[in-house]
């Protein structure tokens, strides 16, 4: 392993899983690298910035050990979402110590009157947990 590739993989994750986007339909994040936060706790943060009435948001996050499979169940979900506002959960991921990348998936439902095509504003954020980011540097 090359030094470049050593560092790389000691950056613990401090990202956006899904940079704040509008979506009309369900779909999948962009593939992103756990790096030195893999087997720890991340806390996941979910915004949903725009919505519109009667529809609703499942969202999960998803864990693969080489980004190409993910398996048949989700490491998490965010209960089913259906105002605006910042939501969080914790992903434990030491039981899942081979997971090296995560992505989000959601579904989008509509209901009612009005425009049939459900839209939301969203993001989803990670980031190491305070306790296991300070025991990590052994404070």
């Amino acid at each position: 392993m090359s030094a470049e590739q050593n560092a790389d993989s000691e950056k613990t994750l401090c990202d956006f899983l899904l940079p704040e986007t509008i979506v009309r339909q369900d779909g999948a994040g962009p593939v992103r690298a756990l790096g030195g936060s893999q087997g720890k706790s991340l806390l996941i943060t979910l915004g949903i910035t725009r919505i519109v009435e009667q529809e609703s948001l499942d969202l999960s996050i998803w864990g693969s050990p080489d980004g190409t499979e993910w398996g048949t169940k989700p490491l998490a979900a965010f209960p089913q979402k259906f105002y605006c506002g910042t939501y969080k959960l914790t992903l434990d991921l030491s039981r899942q110590p081979e997971t090296a990348f995560l992505s989000v998936r959601w579904k989008l439902n509509r209901w009612g009157r009005g425009e049939p095509q459900p839209l939301f504003g969203l993001y989803v954020f990670a980031e190491e947990t305070g306790a296991q980011s300070a025991s990590a540097a052994g404070v």
